[in-house]
């Protein structure tokens, strides 16, 4: 795959300039950093631009501070940037500035003018760099009516150019779409390299198995029906699988509704005579609760030898002895990729599930092993801390940032009909 089209920040004059970087930084929960790693593979972006003599000013978005009902924005210190910049300061000695902003009304914040201070002190030597506060905190971020262009040009008025570097952001908002339309428009090193080993998923050595979890299944089947057609073999987890278990065999799980069976019902109608690719694990965990693990409130069962109408309760992961029956092992061993997008286990409570296909994945020492996603990168690293450890520096590994920017290049094909790569293609 070329990326020759997309233009990147090494090919433009940074001297003296107001540099706009658009950064996958979504990692604080509570106001802590859950991991760091968005973060640390985006510091060759920001360094690069700051060794050239450009004046970068970071922005990012925080989890979801915006209530989908009301459209009301509630700006906390839970989903602020502060960690980040504290972060970056103590890694790269250098001093970051975050402006001081304030919403104009509960749908965000309106006024940027506190930014001509903030461009002022870097220019000055104030600070090394600036960073925005929680791009969600601003009104038109997210938004569909005009107001992310209205954001956007005023945002771009206190820079020269714009780079982003939010492979893990993949959504058209202002700060990673809409902003294209006012500033010369740039990928940043982790953008490229992240596009460039998408082609390890597009274009794949085979046998290739996927393996793909999620919390709806409305959500999944557009790159899930990409995906079979790419694969030799797909793997269900979570809800999905769930899903995938009520419509196949007829079963009634707790906290999958009609909608979710139905989804599934469409994805088999779509597939065809391509669902004998679908891997099942034969046995699952079954618990009459979601949030507690006690003696006798759980079990092991096996879905396809239940009969019609059998009313369970929530299966909640894939059994760690699922991944010792001699047909998995095969599909995994023969396996020349493995793409994995998924914790098979729906709550932290079960997980040894998760655990057993990620060490069973380990032993293929010959595939090349991609994993996507903060949350399987993170359970992987939790559960396996050894392995993960060896795995970060073995090059048959390789860890995307963004779990679900990855499925949306399946579903399209090519990383350029992702919507913010296709912005720079146009500028």
């Amino acid at each position: 795959m070329s990326t020759t089209r997309i233009p990147v920040v090494p090919d433009c004059q940074l001297e003296g300039k107001v540099v706009l970087i658009r950064m996958d930084h979504n990692v604080v929960k509570k106001g802590k950093i859950k991991d760091t790693m968005r973060i640390d593979r985006s510091i060759p972006t920001l360094q690069r631009i700051l060794k050239a003599g450009g004046l970068p000013i970071v922005m990012t978005h925080v989890g979801r501070p915006k209530d989908k009902q009301t459209g009301q924005i509630k700006m906390s210190e839970d989903d602020a940037v502060t960690p980040i910049v504290q972060y970056l300061d103590q890694q790269l000695s250098l001093k970051g500035f975050v402006p001081q902003m304030q919403a104009q009304d509960e749908f965000g914040i309106t006024d940027l003018s506190p930014l001509a201070d903030a461009v002022a002190k870097l220019k000055s030597g104030e600070a090394d760099y600036v960073y925005l506060p929680n791009t969600r905190w601003f009104k038109g971020e997210e938004a569909k009516d005009g107001t992310e262009d209205i954001f956007a040009k005023d945002l771009a008025s206190y820079a020269d150019l714009y780079v982003n570097d939010a492979f893990g952001s993949w959504q058209p908002h202002a700060s990673t779409y809409s902003v294209t339309k006012y500033l010369p428009s740039y990928a940043g090193l982790l953008m490229m390299t992240e596009i460039e080993n998408l082609d390890a998923v597009l274009e794949p050595k085979r046998p290739m198995v996927a393996v793909v979890a999620g919390a709806k299944f409305d959500t999944k089947i557009g790159p899930l029906s990409s995906l079979i057609k790419t694969c030799d073999h797909l793997v269900l987890g979570g809800v999905i699988y769930n899903a995938w278990l009520a419509h196949k065999y007829g079963l009634k799980i707790k906290g999958v509704d009609a909608e979710d069976i139905a989804q599934a019902a469409k994805f088999a109608s779509e597939i065809g005579d391509k669902a004998s690719r679908i891997i099942e694990p034969k046995v699952v965990v079954e618990s009459d609760s979601f949030d507690t693990r006690t003696d006798g409130s759980w079990r092991f069962i096996k879905p396809a030898e239940l009969e019609a109408g059998t009313e369970l309760g929530y299966i909640l992961d894939a059994a760690p002895v699922a991944f010792t029956d001699q047909k998995i092992k095969d599909v995994f061993m023969n396996a020349s990729t493995i793409f994995v997008n998924a914790v098979m286990g729906l709550t932290s409570l079960f997980d040894e599930g998760t655990a057993a296909m990620y060490s069973l994945i380990d032993q293929n020492k010959k595939a090349m092993k991609i994993y996507g996603g903060g949350d399987t990168i993170q359970d992987f690293k939790t559960l396996l801390p050894e392995i993960f450890a060896a795995a970060a520096k073995d090059e048959s590994y390789y860890f995307f940032t963004g779990g679900g920017a990855v499925l949306n290049a399946i579903e399209q094909g090519s990383p350029y009909g992702m919507k913010p790569v296709e912005a720079l293609l146009k500028k």
